[in-house]
């Protein structure tokens, strides 16, 4: 499923909230209002899915299990690049992961990657739009088998088709989504600054990135990697059998942290958050013509 992005009116939105204290991760009863009673249910259920106990359960079946089907069905195509990179941050605070947006599949290997080759502990959350995973049992199983409840925070009212009506929700999931890259040692949060899936034959071109990003980093002020990643398709079962019949190679390349001191110094604005984006995604490209030089040099 399509990631989240968050435009202009809900950045409007969540600033004119007042500032919310860390230690607050529920949402309030107007918040929880807007949500129809199987999306109130679906998020109950996961929301406590990301808690505590039950948390480190399912990172546990994630690594185990998780990472160990996608590794069967990646090892003959995967190649990593710059793990260093991600090794040498700080475990002890959150860690965001930006990365351009290709295939369903994205962060599903970066995740296996993590977990298979890095040893320091870990949870992962993947904000996500509640449209499919929040409105559906089929959303939920989907939720369970493929990322082990990992699709949190849920956001209603980004992306191509919003529902407007449940905004007001969305502040609490920024609140959370804010929290989590705030703090929590191993917290590793997955983030699309373009919002959506490029769906163009070039994989080094790229969607503008949506300020939402920016407005995360600049109020939660993370560890922050950026990702290309290359090789994917959207059909499973062809990614699958392309691992022994030939598919096309999977680049995953981890970069340097990022600096970001300059814009965390600037005014809280709009323009701020949207030079955050441009600005990161333009690492993100960094990395894509590493690759384009990578690809080039051994054909």
């Amino acid at each position: 499923m399509d990631h989240l992005s968050l435009d202009h009116a809900d950045l409007m939105s969540v600033s004119s909230r007042h500032e919310v204290s860390q230690d607050v991760i529920e949402p309030s009863v107007e918040e929880l209002a807007v949500l129809s009673s199987f999306e109130h249910f679906a998020f109950r259920v996961t929301h406590r899915m990301n808690l505590g106990r039950w948390k480190r359960f399912w990172t546990w079946c994630q690594s185990v299990f998780g990472a160990g089907w996608i590794h069967i069905s990646t090892y003959n195509l995967m190649r990593v690049y710059g793990l260093e990179n991600i090794e040498g941050v700080d475990h002890t605070r959150p860690i965001l992961l930006v990365s351009n947006h290709r295939s369903f599949f994205d962060m599903y290997t970066v995740s296996t990657v993590l977990f298979r080759r890095t040893g320091w502990r870990k949870q992962l959350f993947f904000p996500v739009r509640g449209r499919f995973f929040y409105q559906s049992p089929v959303g939920m199983f989907v939720n369970l088998i493929m990322g082990w409840w990992s699709r949190y925070p849920p956001f209603f009212a980004a992306g191509d088709k919003p529902i407007p009506e449940k905004r007001e929700f969305d502040k609490y999931s920024f609140r959370r989504l804010t929290q989590l890259c705030r703090e929590g040692a191993g917290n590793v949060i997955g983030f699309h600054p373009e919002g959506r899936r490029n769906r163009g034959d070039d994989p080094y071109s790229y969607l503008r990135p949506q300020p939402g990003i920016g407005k995360l980093i600049k109020d939660a002020n993370p560890q922050v990697i950026p990702i290309f990643i290359a090789g994917l398709g959207n059909r499973l079962a062809r990614q699958v059998l392309g691992n022994w019949f030939g598919g096309e190679l999977i680049r995953i390349h981890f970069g340097t942290q990022l600096d970001l001191s300059e814009f965390i110094a600037k005014k809280d604005h709009v323009r701020t958050y949207k030079e955050i984006a441009d600005f990161v995604m333009s690492k993100i490209a960094e990395l894509g013509e590493m690759d384009r030089e990578l690809r080039d040099s051994k054909t």
